[in-house]
């Protein structure tokens, strides 16, 4: 079992690195492998709406890595994004890389296990943690919670690390993602399918 942590941070090796790495811990501590990968500081494309993705079965943009991260979803189990606060709202490149991430390849990740870490100074962290999960509960993907919401605070990787409230919060986060990934594994080995789901109904409110 392996887990997909993306760092929507531009800072590769800062504070929301600094809370991926302690969740990546306690799954490594449960016997589940986690792979960080940063999105970069370059600026993100956003979603056009250009309807391509549904001939080619990709984004049509290809200056970044949101196709190579969803052609390799069969090696991930689980998903975890990391984003610092800004504004009261995750960074705007990671927003316009996942808008792209699951239009495109959405149905790549759905029915495994999801959860969000955020990182700020001192407020914001709930808008952000709820304007994150929201990537989840749209694409039929499990959240796993912790004993908190699960943010950090802190300036720099050091007062991340003095945050010991937090970084408990990501301990427990890593435990009980590992604790699903293998109860899901249980499930498919003892014959318990994922649910097939009814033909999508899109409804107009326009009268």
């Amino acid at each position: 079992m392996k887990v997909l942590m993306i760092n929507g941070s531009p800072h590769e090796n800062g504070c929301t690195f600094t809370a991926l790495s302690e969740v990546a811990s306690a799954l490594s501590k449960n016997g589940v492998e986690a792979e960080i990968f940063h999105i970069g500081k370059k600026a993100a494309q956003g979603c056009v709406a250009c309807g391509g993705c549904f001939k080619l079965g990709k984004c049509v943009f290809n200056n970044d890595s949101v196709n190579e991260l969803n052609a390799r979803a069969d090696e991930f189990s689980g998903l975890v994004i990391g984003s610092p606060v800004y504004y009261s709202g995750p960074n705007g490149s990671l927003c316009a890389f996942l808008d792209r991430f699951f239009f495109s390849g959405g149905e790549k990740w759905q029915h495994k296990p999801a959860a969000c870490v955020v990182s700020c100074r001192r407020a914001g962290t709930t808008a952000s943690f709820d304007r994150l999960n929201k990537y989840f509960t749209i694409n039929n993907m499990p959240v796993v919670s912790s004993r908190y919401w699960n943010e950090v605070h802190g300036n720099t990787p050091d007062e991340v690390r003095q945050d010991l409230e937090g970084m408990q919060v990501m301990r427990t986060l890593g435990e009980n993602m590992a604790w699903l990934l293998k109860c899901i594994e249980a499930g498919k080995n003892a014959g318990i399918p994922c649910p097939v789901h009814e033909e999508t109904v899109f409804t107009n409110f326009i009268r």
